[in-house]
């Protein structure tokens, strides 16, 4: 498909032929957790990505048993084929894919396209919430591999790592430290982090929400020195838009070596004596 690195997308018509295919789990995760209870794939099952996928004590996400736990609880097993899609431009579905992945979950397809295609194709939708069977779900350990942490991060400043901030310019610049409606995602101080190149996530996209093809995502990154053979680290505010990036440069471009900081500038904004830049 458009010349892309691995057989991870589905297309909307496709999704619509499976919906009958118990092999198959559907799942919604959106920013906005009420667009769930309004309209949905019929048969999907949500996910509030705060309630139900982050830790309620501390700043991180769920470890590896309690994952599984969730995933058995909402009849997900570790033999199903996970189909994944949201609002935002599949922002949260992005991150729950990388979630997945990161415990050890290969079987899982990100939709092409976010909800609001679905339903501007007049596909079929539902508000019945789906009660599966209970099954088990065993998550691996974390894989280290696609996930960077803040020590890491500081090391990568003076090395070959590429850094690549994913938020809009005026993040990017630290002329908007805290975006309307997310102050408890803010940061005391903006700007980025030193050496970072600048490419919005939503420049991988197309008007409809869909990725646009392989050579234009090679352009675009190899137009700010990203290059296959770097070493990369992607972020954000919290990490999901960074996760949406991250999609695309190990999914859908092949780079081996791309890792998802979901710390992000949430935690390099608020951390003591850790260097910044602003401007372009």
């Amino acid at each position: 498909m458009a010349g892309y690195a691995k057989d991870v997308l589905v297309e909307t018509d496709w999704v619509q032929e499976q919906l009958d295919d118990d092999s198959i789990r559907i799942v919604e995760v959106d920013e906005n957790p009420a667009l769930y209870e309004e309209a949905h794939i019929p048969g999907a099952i949500g996910f509030d990505w705060k309630k139900d996928l982050q830790d309620q004590l501390k700043r991180d996400f769920l470890g590896p048993e309690e994952f599984g736990e969730l995933m058995g609880s909402r009849g997900i097993s570790n033999n199903h084929t996970i189909v994944l899609y949201g609002d935002r431009n599949n922002w949260f579905a992005a991150y729950t894919y990388w979630y997945f992945k990161y415990y050890g979950h290969d079987n899982v397809r990100l939709i092409n396209g976010p909800r609001e295609k679905w339903i501007s194709e007049g596909r079929p939708t539902s508000t019945d919430v789906p009660s599966y069977e209970p099954a088990t779900f065993n998550a691996q350990s974390g894989d280290e591999a696609i996930r960077a942490k803040r020590d890491e991060v500081m090391q990568a400043l003076d090395s070959s790592t590429k850094l690549v901030d994913v938020r809009s310019p005026a993040e990017f610049s630290g002329e908007l430290i805290a975006m309307a409606g997310y102050e408890q995602e803010g940061a005391q101080r903006g700007g980025h982090i030193p050496g970072a190149a600048s490419i919005p996530w939503a420049q991988a996209v197309k008007e409809d929400g869909t990725f646009k093809d392989a050579d234009e995502l090679r352009e675009l990154y190899g137009g700010k020195g990203v290059a296959n053979g770097d070493p990369i680290i992607a972020y954000c505010r919290i990490g999901e838009r960074s996760a949406h990036t991250w999609f695309v440069l190990h999914e859908l471009l092949g780079h081996d070596d791309v890792k998802n900081y979901d710390g992000s500038w949430t935690e390099w904004g608020n951390m003591v004596n850790v260097p910044i830049e602003k401007g372009t």
